[in-house]
């Protein structure tokens, strides 16, 4: 596998926590850390705002055109997790992918797993399936390598036959979650250090639950476009502006090739 090229770093601001790298690692990112508790996402969007293509496939890949940039950051992401939290739809779009550093950027898996032993982390952050409805594919590889399922009371009662080494959140009445209380709930068993990876459904329910407190971004250098077939941003289910905009901090910008990579603050948080 060819060397992969140092990010460019263009802003960083100041006392933004820090983990001891390995060397490979800062080498190509420089520095990186979260607060102890923490929720943060990770996104890839075209340069008109589209986060899916509308065709019940992954779209991530497709807009990030699998660029080594993106893929590294996602597995750095990844490896400074306890845990990462997706929907139950971005699990059925992506049939054969594990939420795992390794997974996207094989080649810094040693460097990967070096880092999650320095942060006294598992072997790979557990994989948390957000859904309240219960209905999940029980035979992708993800959950039978073993997940914990955020689900409401109502989805819980179809979560039945899930394989050994899976478990179950039921937090709300009915077929809501309660996203804070799950929260609490996950970070009761160590998870403190939670990654979002959507999709937009999730995104929409952590802002409206104040749960979010920082977005990474990248900015594909690609037109998407839009036309009858909905291709939704990053945020769906929940309307923001005009009456409750959430505003953030710019607290790093970085350019790999043509791919802008931003991290941002809610201010909110």
């Amino acid at each position: 596998m060819p060397v992969l090229d140092a990010f460019e770093v263009l802003f960083e601001a100041e006392g933004l926590p820090s983990y001891l790298l390995p060397f490979d690692l800062e080498r190509i990112y420089g520095g990186i850390g979260f607060a102890d508790l923490v929720v943060y996402s990770n996104f890839v969007t075209s340069m008109d705002g589209v986060a899916t293509l509308g065709d019940g496939k992954s779209a991530g890949s497709v807009i990030s055109a699998h660029n080594p940039g993106d893929r590294f950051l996602m597995g750095l992401l990844r490896a400074c997790a306890d845990a990462v939290l997706i929907g139950g739809g971005t699990l059925a779009a992506t049939p054969g992918h594990h939420w795992t550093p390794g997974h996207v950027a094989p080649q810094y898996a040693d460097s990967f797993a070096a880092l999650r032993r320095s942060l006294g982390r598992s072997q790979d952050p557990r994989l948390v399936v957000l859904t309240a409805h219960g209905k999940i594919d029980v035979t992708h590889p993800a959950v039978n390598g073993g997940a914990t399922v955020l689900t409401s009371a109502a989805g819980a009662k179809n979560l039945t036959d899930l394989p050994d080494g899976c478990d179950v959140i039921a937090v709300g009445s009915g077929e809501s979650v309660d996203i804070p209380r799950g929260i609490e709930e996950l970070r009761g068993r160590g998870f403190n250090v939670l990654l979002t990876e959507g999709g937009p459904s999730v995104m929409g329910h952590l802002l409206e639950a104040q749960a979010l407190d920082e977005i990474f971004l990248t900015v594909s250098p690609v037109l998407a476009g839009r036309d009858k077939e909905p291709r939704l941003g990053m945020i769906q289910g929940v309307e923001l502006l005009p009456k409750a905009g959430v505003w953030s901090r710019l607290h790093s910008a970085r350019r790999h090739g043509d791919y802008l990579f931003l991290r941002y603050g809610l201010r909110s948080s």
